[in-house]
């Protein structure tokens, strides 16, 4: 890819393994609180039915349905409704707790580290763009010890909308003093990654994370974070 001096990439699911970090945490919980054994619930299922029901969730938060409180409130509540416990108090405890620990666990995506120093070898800015909390976005960067491979790090919260809206592609920019032409997106979500970025009008490569296998002609896929050197 000619002419690239700056990457903009996304963070959950991207570099920092988000799947893998919240199924610890969620894990966790349900120990301390003795769900299993209280409720007789698998943890498993119960896994299975949050990252459906968060997914869902952030969804509608990139597309301006509901607001962060929302998806703060429901998650876990309607996670126990489920598995037919109806329990405020118990699913707040799980949304308090899950933001702190969390950043307990900081996997990064395999190949995330090699891949950053080949990037920061080669002479690239980078830089991060996230639909995610600011303040939790800027300590999983610290913590996950990566913080230092970027010169700026966007999130929605700073900008107060989320990709795929343009302006907060925009502001990314103006902030790393990138220009459209010299720029490329890394990304795993198709609608707020791929389409955000191709409407914006910069260059973008997608992280086929769960192998969706899209049929876009002229698009950059990868399946590993490593088949992004055969392109920068």
């Amino acid at each position: 890819m000619k002419n690239v001096r700056h990457i903009f990439f996304d963070l959950d699911s991207t570099l920092w393994d988000h799947r893998k970090n919240a199924y610890l945490t969620i894990k966790e919980l349900f120990s301390q609180q003795n769900i299993s054994e209280l409720y007789k619930i698998d943890f498993e299922l119960f896994h299975d039915a949050y990252h459906e029901i968060n997914e869902k969730l952030w969804e509608q938060i990139r597309d301006g349905e509901i607001d962060k409180e929302y998806l703060r409130k429901y998650r876990f509540y309607n996670t126990f409704l489920r598995f037919e416990v109806e329990n405020e108090v118990l699913s707040d405890y799980f949304e308090h707790h899950f933001l702190d620990e969390i950043l307990k666990f900081n996997e990064l995506v395999d190949g995330a580290l090699d891949l950053l120093n080949y990037l920061k070898s080669k002479g690239y800015k980078m830089h991060i763009i996230s639909n995610g909390f600011q303040e939790v976005t800027e300590r999983k960067c610290i913590l996950s010890g990566i913080s230092g491979y970027f010169e700026t790090i966007t999130s929605a919260d700073s900008v107060g909308v989320r990709k795929p809206r343009p302006e907060i592609f925009q502001h990314s920019l103006d902030l790393a003093n990138a220009e459209k032409s010299e720029s490329v997106l890394i990304g795993d979500d198709w609608i707020a990654d791929v389409k955000g970025a191709q409407r914006f009008g910069i260059d973008v490569i997608f992280f086929d994370v769960y192998n969706d296998s899209p049929q876009e002609e002229n698009l950059k896929v990868i399946k590993y974070l490593s088949e992004i050197k055969q392109y920068l």
